[in-house]
């Protein structure tokens, strides 16, 4: 099977990218991964204060991820998995996508607001387009709904 991973965050280009990911999943027989991480703490001194914010990072992706499911599961008829992982966002995405080899697509989505594509579409087709293993899709953040829709 074919895994569309997407990387999730708060920004409307995460919901461009994963509409698009959910109806090529959807149309060839594929499924979504959808990445939460939580980035490493600065204060790694005070452990309890970090323990907690981790803690409470996790609970946020997981409220995220099942709004997100639920949807994906309304309108596309999948059930998408989840991974947390945390680190450096880069470092992560590649990791997962080295160590999931059911990942077929990584979908990016791309900043809208015309300051450039957005820092992990940056970060990302830089470093890594020579040792990507996978496919990259950036859906760029200006496209509608209906525009996704089309070319999905």
């Amino acid at each position: 099977m074919r895994k569309f991973l997407v990387v999730m965050d708060d920004s409307p280009e995460f919901l461009n990218a994963l509409r698009f990911a959910a109806i090529r999943a959807n149309k060839t027989g594929g499924a979504v991964e959808i990445l939460g991480i939580i980035a490493p703490e600065e204060f790694q001194h005070w452990i309890g204060v970090a323990e907690t914010m981790r803690a409470e990072a996790r609970e946020r992706i997981e409220e995220h991820f099942t709004v997100f499911a639920k949807w994906m599961q309304d309108k596309e008829g999948l059930t998408p998995e989840l991974v947390i992982r945390e680190g450096e966002k880069v470092t992560e995405v590649l990791a997962q996508i080295r160590e999931d080899p059911e990942i077929g697509v990584l979908v990016l989505g791309a900043g809208a607001r015309g300051d450039g594509p957005g820092p992990l579409v940056s970060q990302l087709a830089g470093r890594m387009a020579a040792d990507m293993k996978v496919p990259v899709t950036v859906v760029p953040g200006s496209m509608s709904k209906e525009d996704i829709i089309a070319v999905s």
